[in-house]
């Protein structure tokens, strides 16, 4: 990959940004389809946003995505803002423009991109959307868009998923989506659902938990989106599929809505089904490689507790009632 004093200059910004997955994605992108271009990682603490805009606009790069917890906080300084965006309330991509940047969102096209590769139909589904957060807006955002057919909101606090159905439903003006308590979920009046899994309940590290628990409740899922992609099965994936459902994470939404901003800087371009296929093994190997460190740390962290605390057997495999060394 050859980079020129005349690349496009684009990245990621975010607090941290240390962990992102974008940087491998884009310049891949890149160096196959021959473009002289650079996406770098920006770490931008919370209260220089508005600085940060300013800069880099002043260094000319053609744009950025927007990651966490800056979605909102970038909107008061860009020029225009997409209509799903403003819809949505969070911009995840910046395209430059005379005088500064246009907000996009491209987290729900990519989520329907996502779903659609898998072989997922939205359209006249009965679906479940838990959560009532940023990721789950985009995500009812998309399942009105393409008109699911009902969307049931479960989250712990009724009041915000009564507002996320409310808010959607006045935007696309029908009564599609209605808001449950998490805990309301055997009142559930269909038979089988498309669900979207959107809180950050079983994300590494805290694996292991779903935020239903109980197999009935699954037994109604016929397929599942976990927006979560470490690990690459959460425990509610499992959930889905004990109870004979399809199940499948959110790495593929995070690839999509990155395909679709790479081509807002790039109009003239397209990312083959292909690319898209050669990038998500990359990303899994990362993912896999990562796990693995961190699964090396925390078992090293854990014999040490071990040590200290003088159990009988550490994970060293040493017994902690001898003395290490002669």
């Amino acid at each position: 990959m050859t980079i020129s004093g005349k690349a496009m200059v684009c990245g990621v910004m975010g607090n941290p940004v240390g962990h992102s997955l974008s940087p491998m994605m884009q310049n891949y992108f890149a160096e196959k389809l021959n473009l002289d271009f650079v996406y770098i990682p920006c770490n931008v603490p919370d209260e220089q946003v508005g600085e940060a805009i300013k800069g880099i606009y002043a260094l000319g790069f053609e744009g950025i995505n927007v990651t966490v917890p800056h979605k909102q906080r970038v909107m008061p300084y860009l020029l225009e803002i997409d209509e799903a965006a403003r819809c949505i309330g969070a911009v995840n991509t910046l395209v430059r423009m005379e005088g500064g940047y246009k907000g996009y969102n491209t987290d729900a096209e990519g989520l329907f991109r996502a779903v659609k590769r898998q072989g997922i139909e939205v359209s006249g589904q009965d679906c479940l959307l838990l959560g009532a957060g940023g990721a789950a807006k985009a995500a009812a955002y998309m399942l009105m868009k393409h008109r699911a057919r009902s969307v049931a909101v479960l989250n712990r606090s009724p009041e915000k998923a009564r507002i996320l159905a409310d808010e959607m439903n006045r935007l696309f003006q029908r009564e599609t989506m209605k808001a449950m308590d998490l805990s309301e979920y055997p009142r559930l009046d269909k038979d089988s659902y498309l669900a979207i899994q959107t809180t950050s309940v079983g994300m590494h590290p805290d694996i292991g938990y779903a935020v239903i628990e109980d197999p009935i409740f699954y037994e109604k899922i016929h397929t599942a989106v976990d927006i979560i992609y470490t690990p690459a099965q959460t425990r509610f994936m499992e959930l889905v599929k004990q109870g004979k459902g399809k199940a499948v994470n959110g790495l593929d939404m995070l690839i999509y809505q990155g395909i679709i901003a790479f081509e807002l800087w790039n109009p003239d371009v397209r990312v083959t089904d292909q690319m898209t296929d050669e990038v998500r093994k990359m990303m899994e190997e990362q993912l896999y490689r990562q796990d693995g460190m961190e699964r090396f740390k925390n078992d090293a962290e854990e014999c040490n507790t071990h040590r200290i605390y003088g159990s009988r057997k550490n994970l060293c495999g040493k017994d902690a009632g001898k003395k290490d060394g002669p």
